[in-house]
């Protein structure tokens, strides 16, 4: 695929997010496009973000869970840029006519303080470059109609990137028990869903891993102070008006309205 086939790609859906409206899988009206073109695709829209006053501040890995793969019909994880302009702030109102057809997810979320390269980054290089974690919401969102996504679609669409929320208590993570961490969901004070850091791969710091040799065949580097967000922990939950609030049991809470 041409570097101007791409950059197609990269518009429409950069349009599609600016005016919240869905479009045809890029992979319908682009078959051609495949992971690698996808992933050229985030690059390209990334690069424009910090152009335009943005800032990388991260990364991410999606659908890593069963259920998670279940839900939307892949059978492999996808990944993406986190921007600054992603993050939202504990406890306050987000307007649900930003999305398209946003779910809500629940993930720890981790902050470096070394910087870590791929290939053969080991869990054990994760725990030590890892300042502190986070209890976290994704909002994720699909700029594709339906969600009719194949891996190339959510790929290009950043990995379906909506909102970040971090909350709650950090912790070191040798303080938490993160291949056995329930945690849940609740919409108006009543859980909605609920699941384990143990689906994030087994351990979400295993998913961190795999996400740095993953991105490391790309050139991929992950700096000090950037935020890793490994998925989400229970099935995602779609998301409407009202109170939420998501909960690491023993860990800490973040909350936030839809209006």
């Amino acid at each position: 695929m041409s570097a101007f086939d791409l950059n197609d790609v990269a518009v429409a859906l950069r349009e599609a997010r600016l005016q919240a409206t869905p479009i045809d899988p890029p992979t319908k009206t682009w078959p051609s496009l495949d992971a690698d073109g996808g992933f050229k695709v985030q690059e390209i829209n990334s690069i424009h973000a910090v152009k335009n006053g943005d800032r990388l501040v991260g990364y991410k890995l999606g659908n890593i869970a069963k259920v998670m793969q279940t839900a939307f019909g892949l059978d492999h994880p996808d990944y993406g840029f986190l921007h600054a302009s992603s993050f939202e702030y504990e406890g306050t109102s987000i307007p649900l006519n930003k999305y398209i057809k946003p779910f809500v997810e629940l993930e720890p979320a981790f902050v470096l303080k070394a910087p870590l390269k791929g290939p053969n980054v080991t869990v054990a290089d994760v725990i030590s470059a890892i300042d502190y974690a986070i209890p976290a919401i994704e909002i994720i969102d699909s700029r594709v109609k339906n969600w009719a996504i194949d891996l190339p679609d959510t790929l290009a669409d950043n990995g379906s990137t909506g909102a970040i929320i971090l909350g709650g208590t950090p912790r070191r993570v040798t303080d938490l028990t993160l291949s056995n961490c329930r945690g849940y969901l609740e919409h108006n004070g009543k859980e909605v869903m609920s699941g384990n850091t143990r689906n994030i791969l087994g351990n979400p710091l295993a998913a961190v891993a795999w996400l740095i040799n993953r991105l490391s065949e790309y050139g991929v580097e992950f700096e000090a102070g950037q935020i890793i967000m490994p998925g989400s922990c229970l099935e995602a939950i779609p998301m409407k008006v009202g109170q939420w609030s998501g909960t690491y049991e023993g860990w800490g809470t973040v909350d936030f309205e839809i209006v």
